[in-house]
C-alpha cells in the first residue's frame, strides 16, 4: 500500500499556546495550517506516522531511526513542562526500514541513540496532530550530513519498507525554512533567506520532488535553513508517484520561514 499522504510542516515552539502565551496569535496562518494538516491526517486514519526531524539524533554519515517501543518528551526547555508527550513507536516498521537500507547499502539504523527524549521538531507537529488524531504509532527519523541524493534514496527505501509491510502510513516532513529573514530575527538578515524560501515554496508547491536534490549547498548554508533534508527524504518516498499538491501558507513573521504543503497520491 502506498504512503497515504505527505505533509511539509514547520516546528516553531512559539506556535504552541502554552509557550507562545499570546505571541502565537501573530502567526495565525501557521496555526490554521497546522489544524488543516491535523484534520487531513485524522481523515486518513493512518496506522503509523513517519516523521523526519532535523532535531532528532543526527550523525554526519548515518540516518538514525529512533529505537524501542515508546518515547516521552515535554516542552520544559521552552517553559511549558506541563505539556507532555508519550508516543508509541512502530518498531516493526522501523526494523523493516533498517532491513531495506541494509540490503541497499544505505547507512541507517537504530544504533547510537544519545537521547531518547522526543525533540521539538517532533513534538510541535504532534501537539497539533494530537488535537485531532491520536490512534497512531510513530517512526521518528533524524537527518544526516550525507548529500541530498542519499537523503532522496533513503526516502525511496522508506517507501519500499512501507509497501512491504502494508502499513497505512502518512509522512510528516518537519522542518523550518530560512532563519535569517529579518534584522530582528534570531540570526539577523541575509539575502539568501528570502531567496531560499521563495525557491523551496515554489518547488514544494509544485510537488517537484526531484528538484530538491539540485539545490546549491551554499544557498542552503547561507539561508540557515533546517528542513531541506527532511523534505528531500519525503520527496524520495514519493518518487515516481503523481501527487495532488495543496500549498497552504508561508510566513516569516519572526524572521524564520514556516511553510506548509499537503500531498495526496493520485490514483
Amino acid at each position: 500500500m502506498p504512503i497515504l499522504a505527505g505533509y511539509m510542516v514547520p516546528h516553531p515552539p512559539i506556535a504552541v499556546k502554552e509557550i507562545g502565551r499570546g505571541e502565537e496569535l501573530k502567526i495565525q496562518d501557521t496555526l490554521d495550517s497546522f489544524d488543516e494538516v491535523a484534520r487531513d491526517i485524522a481523515a486518513m486514519k493512518p496506522d503509523t506516522i513517519i516523521l523526519t526531524s532535523p532535531h532528532s539524533i543526527m550523525y554526519g554519515d548515518y540516518f538514525h531511526i529512533s529505537p524501542g517501543r515508546r518515547a516521552v518528551g515535554d516542552f520544559g526547555r521552552f517553559g511549558a513542562r506541563n505539556v507532555r508527550f508519550d508516543i508509541g513507536y512502530d518498531d516493526e516498521l522501523a526494523a523493516d526500514i533498517c532491513s531495506v537500507c541494509d540490503a541497499e547499502g544505505i547507512p541507517a539504523g537504530t544504533l547510537g541513540e544519545r537521547d531518547p527524549a522526543l525533540d521539538h521538531g517532533t513534538t510541535v507537529p504532534m501537539y497539533f496532530i494530537n488535537k485531532r488524531y491520536t490512534d497512531y504509532k510513530l517512526v521518528r527519523i533524524g537527518l544526516s550530513g550525507l548529500d541530498l541524493n542519499t537523503h532522496y534514496e533513503f526516502g525511496k527505501a522508506i517507501r519500499k519498507a512501507v509497501d512491504r509491510t502494508g502499513r497505512r502510513c502518512v509522512f510528516v516532513a518537519s522542518g523550518d525554512l530560512s532563519h535569517c529573514q529579518k534584522e530582528d530575527g534570531p540570526y539577523g538578515f541575509s539575502p539568501e533567506g528570502p531567496v531560499y524560501d521563495e525557491k523551496i515554496m515554489s518547488v514544494m508547491g509544485a510537488g517537484d520532488f526531484g528538484a530538491l536534490t539540485s539545490f546549491d549547498e551554499e544557498l542552503l548554508d547561507k539561508s540557515m535553513e533546517c528542513g531541506h533534508r527532511s523534505f528531500t527524504i519525503m520527496g524520495g518516498a514519493f518518487e515516481g508517484i503523481n501527487v495532488e499538491t495543496t500549498e497552504l501558507t508561508h510566513e516569516a513573521t519572526f524572521g524564520v520561514g514556516y511553510g506548509f504543503c499537503i500531498y495526496h497520491p493520485l490514483p
